[in-house]
């Protein structure tokens, strides 16, 4: 049992190390996050964890500190909190891709706007009348926005759809193009080792979607107008899964499901709300790939996540 429990323990290691991460995303005991704290130890504590993580993740550094024992849940009318102004013009494919891949929290532009709602409530209420399998053909033959013109194919999701995690990200690139499925790239890969820092794996009490069903082209950033036409789709896709929690990798996602421009450093750390389903917002994957100084940062995230859902089920057990 102990050779099992130590071979078990290695091979997350060798995982965690792929991951330029150390022991930084390994898993706490039970002990360590179910034993209450005082505020002065936590603070303490989480005082002591910001000091030790330096931007290279030196393989030796402890764990960053676990997030607070009561997450903080912010109602849809105080997400403007966490508002970054929107872009005055949709960017240039070139830049939008810079965007989406290195500079996630970096344009910060003056005004918060709303997702601007599609003019066709018809099409919204004939897909939220829809099962999965006439769900998904209707996105595969969806023409509703420009995205459709040079798709290989529309990428609708995977997983099980009685997930308790729901991820969704924020929209097909050319892997998932070609492959029909979200996340299969180098993104994809390190989506499943922060599924497993934490006890999950791609398939089992996970779903995962994106904000449009089809590539934007050069791999920009999906336009408003993109993700406003897709979010019947994925409005449906969550009320089929019913989740636990949504997490939101990226801003597009966060826009998807928050109906706001977020600045994902404003948003994380704490719980916003879709209708009744906690909302966590953190890095895109293919962000991170880029500034591996902030996976600490979506560890934490990933860790708040996880609360909640621990706090739900029980919640839910004792009524």
């Amino acid at each position: 049992m102990a050779r099992a429990a130590a071979r078990i323990t290695s091979r997350r290691d060798a995982v965690l190390r792929e991951m330029g991460l150390g022991p930084v995303w390994r898993l706490r005991t039970t002990v360590e996050e179910d034993a209450p704290a005082s505020p002065e130890a936590s603070a303490a504590a989480q005082r002591e964890s910001a000091a030790r993580i330096a931007p290279d993740f030196v393989p030796h550094a402890r764990a960053v500190a676990d997030t607070p024992e009561t997450a903080q849940v912010v109602p849809a009318a105080h997400v403007a909190e966490a508002i970054a102004p929107p872009r005055h013009s949709v960017a240039s494919p070139a830049a939008s891709s810079r965007n989406r891949t290195g500079t996630e929290d970096r344009t910060r532009p003056a005004k918060p706007a709303k997702v601007v709602a599609m003019p066709d409530p018809a099409r919204s209420k004939r897909i939220a009348t829809l099962d999965w399998t006439p769900l998904e053909a209707d996105m595969r033959t969806c023409s509703a926005c420009v995205l459709c013109e040079r798709r290989n194919q529309a990428v609708p999701g995977i997983g099980d759809r009685h997930a308790s995690w729901m991820f969704v990200g924020e929209g097909p690139g050319s892997e998932e193009d070609q492959r029909g499925e979200p996340f299969v790239g180098q993104a994809g890969r390190l989506l499943d080792n922060m599924l497993a820092a934490i006890g999950l794996q791609r398939g089992e009490d996970v779903y995962i979607a994106n904000a449009v069903k089809c590539r934007p082209p050069h791999n920009r950033t999906p336009a408003p107008e993109e993700i406003s036409s897709c979010r019947p789709y994925l409005e449906r896709q969550i009320a089929l899964v019913q989740p636990t929690v949504l997490v939101a990798l990226g801003r597009p996602a966060a826009l998807a499901l928050l109906e706001s421009e977020v600045s994902i450093g404003a948003a994380r750390g704490r719980s916003f709300d879709y209708k009744g389903i906690p909302v966590v917002v953190t890095y895109h994957p293919a962000y991170l790939l880029r500034n591996p100084q902030d996976k600490g940062k979506a560890w934490a995230d990933l860790c708040l996540a996880r609360r909640i859902v621990a706090e739900r089920k029980r919640g839910a057990a004792s009524n």
